[in-house]
């Protein structure tokens, strides 16, 4: 038996039903069920919040929001060959765990969570910030969640987290900062997962703020911290001359030296420069 429920322990989970990992869909399996559970903790008291849950795989997660009392769990699973393994957890959580086949991208979870809504994952790495970016910069804030506790590759957790002037700093540091509060919660070596990836994980923990810390158009800051980090080497009137004809005053009215580079912007310095270029 496992130490956290009635249900089998993973690795006999995963000879059972044969789940390999597959690495064309970004997969790592964490067996350690006491882990699993530590990792669902970081997301904060959930009895009250149904659970976003994208690849859930055999269920080590799963059964960790589950059994740390989730209202309701959604499951969004890709791969088929799971399906068993998890029919066998909402049996044991009657209610609780609802599982859908699909591709996270382009499913609506919406339209099966009530809120309020965290959003747990230990993420394929395939697909990882795409989804944070999504969930970041929604047209109206705040989103339709109150916290995501994500696993990422360490390097892309620390880029998440990091300041100004830092080699990590960059177009996910600004777009968690401006709506959330974001933090390391939790790091994890290759060797927590079956097989171990080639690289360290870290859970990153963002709360969403009530309102962005600078007003600025998420599509068009989305746009300016892209293209600014694309070529972070080059300086700002260069890396952005695409976003508009006369970039130099833009930059100048919204307080910024033409001659800076991206990596010496705070997040304040480049709301500006978005709500200057959204003036067309």
């Amino acid at each position: 038996m496992s130490t956290i429920d009635n249900l089998p322990p993973l690795r006999e989970v995963i000879n059972t039903h044969d789940l390999k990992a597959r690495k064309s869909l970004g997969q790592n399996f964490l067996l350690d069920l006491n882990l699993t559970a530590k990792i669902a903790r970081q997301a904060g008291d959930m009895t009250e919040y149904d659970v976003l849950e994208i690849g859930p795989g055999p269920g080590g997660l799963t059964r960790g929001l589950l059994s740390e009392g989730a209202r309701r769990v959604l499951a969004i699973e890709k791969d088929k060959r799971c399906l068993p393994a998890l029919a066998e957890i909402a049996e044991a959580y009657p209610d609780r765990l609802t599982v859908i086949e699909g591709d996270a991208l382009e499913i609506d979870p919406l339209a099966h969570l009530t809120p309020p809504i965290r959003i747990a994952a230990n993420l394929p790495y395939n697909v990882g910030t795409e989804l944070l970016v999504r969930w970041l910069t929604p047209q109206e804030w705040p989103p339709f969640w109150q916290s995501l506790t994500l696993m990422f590759q360490r390097e892309v957790a620390e880029r998440i987290v990091a300041k100004p002037g830092s080699k990590a700093y960059g177009r996910l540091a600004l777009l968690a900062q401006w709506r959330a509060d974001a933090r390391i919660v939790l790091n994890l070596p290759p060797e927590a997962f079956t097989p171990p990836p080639k690289v360290s994980s870290a859970v990153v923990h963002l709360t969403a703020l009530p309102e962005p810390r600078f007003p600025a158009d998420p599509d068009v800051l989305n746009r300016v911290v892209a293209a600014a980090f694309n070529q972070r080497r080059k300086m700002l009137r260069s890396a952005l001359k695409g976003t508009a004809p006369d970039i130099e005053d833009r930059l100048r009215a919204a307080g910024l030296k033409p001659t800076e580079r991206a990596e010496q912007v705070p997040l304040e310095g480049f709301c500006a420069l978005a709500r200057e270029i959204a003036k067309g």
